[in-house]
């Protein structure tokens, strides 16, 4: 366990219990006597000087890095746009080619059925000649 320091750097004892303060010989004097009073009587104006430094120090690259950052957002949302209407402009090219396909199929399935309609009616028409062709009996009159 660390022990803190006093303003000289010394390491602080812990008073043992019953006692008030740390253990000390009696020709010591305690390291961190008026420490307390010290750090009571810091200048406000010191804190306040302290901490505007810090802020001045630090501002100027928060300011940036917010300005950065919003760029950022901005030109993100620029890029969410295009991709949305990249998208959209995709899939009306794939329905065009859906529909395209289709069409190619309808045309395909047309032409079969003409086909198979066409080889149907040939085949009638040579059973008609085979019909006619074949020997028929004579009549007797």
């Amino acid at each position: 366990m660390e022990q803190p320091e006093g303003k000289e750097g010394f390491l602080l004892e812990a008073a043992a219990p019953g006692q008030t303060g740390p253990a000390l010989d009696s020709c010591e004097a305690s390291p961190d006597e008026g420490l307390i009073e010290d750090l009571a009587i810091i200048d406000k104006k010191a804190v306040e000087q302290l901490t505007e430094g810090l802020i001045s120090h630090y501002l100027p690259d928060l300011q940036r890095s917010k300005l950065a950052l919003q760029e950022l957002t901005q030109n993100q949302v620029v890029l969410l746009d295009t991709l949305e209407q990249e998208i959209s402009k995709f899939r009306e090219c794939n329905s065009i080619l859906d529909i395209n396909a289709l069409k190619r199929a309808l045309k395909l399935q047309q032409k079969k059925q003409k086909e198979e309609l066409e080889r149907e009616q040939q085949r009638e028409k040579e059973l008609e000649r085979e019909k006619q062709l074949t020997a028929k009996p004579a009549r007797r009159t």
